[in-house]
C-alpha cells in the first residue's frame, strides 16, 4: 500500500511516517519505479504499535527502545517492565505538577472578582510569577500558594 493508505489504515499521519522513518523507528519504505513509498501490513503494524505508545505518553527515545523489544522475541520482560515503570514515574510527576498549576489558577481564579473593575489578581499572578507559585510538593484540593 502507499504512504497514504498506511497512514489511513494506522492512524498516522503520512507526515509522521516520513518522521518515523527518518528517526529509524520504522525501516525505510520500498519504493516503486516512480518513487512512491510502498507499505507492507507489518510495518502498518508496527505504525499502530508506535501511535499506541504516542498515545500512552512515550518520548520517540522511549518508543525507538520499545520497537526494538518488541521485535527482539527473546527479549527480557523485565527490560520492557522497567521501561513502562519508569514512564508511570514521569507520568506521575507530571501529573503532580499539573495539580499544583492547577491549585495556583484556581486560586488566582477565586481571588479575581470577575466585574467591571480592572483589578484582576489572574493577570497580577501571570505578571509576577512570585506572586502565586504552588508550595513544592503540594497539590491539595485547597490549593497551598505562597502570595508575594
Amino acid at each position: 500500500m502507499n504512504i497514504g493508505e498506511a497512514a489511513e489504515a494506522s492512524g498516522v499521519s503520512a507526515k509522521m511516517i516520513r518522521h518515523y522513518e527518518g528517526r529509524g523507528l520504522l525501516p525505510a519504505a520500498r519504493r516503486t519505479e516512480s518513487g512512491y513509498r510502498q507499505y507492507e501490513p507489518g510495518e502498518v503494524h508496527t505504525l499502530r504499535f508506535i501511535r499506541h505508545a504516542r498515545d500512552l505518553g512515550f518520548s520517540l527515545t522511549e518508543i525507538a527502545e520499545l520497537v526494538g523489544l518488541w521485535q527482539d522475541r527473546r527479549r527480557p520482560s523485565q527490560q520492557v517492565k522497567a521501561l513502562a515503570e519508569a514512564h508511570v514515574r514521569q507520568l506521575e510527576q507530571k501529573a503532580s505538577e499539573l495539580l499544583a498549576m492547577k491549585a495556583a489558577l484556581e486560586h488566582l481564579v477565586h481571588d479575581c472578582h470577575g466585574d467591571d473593575r480592572p483589578d484582576c489578581p489572574i493577570l497580577v499572578g501571570l505578571a509576577d510569577p512570585g506572586v502565586a507559585r504552588p508550595v513544592a510538593g503540594r497539590a491539595a484540593s485547597r490549593p497551598a500558594v505562597r502570595w508575594g
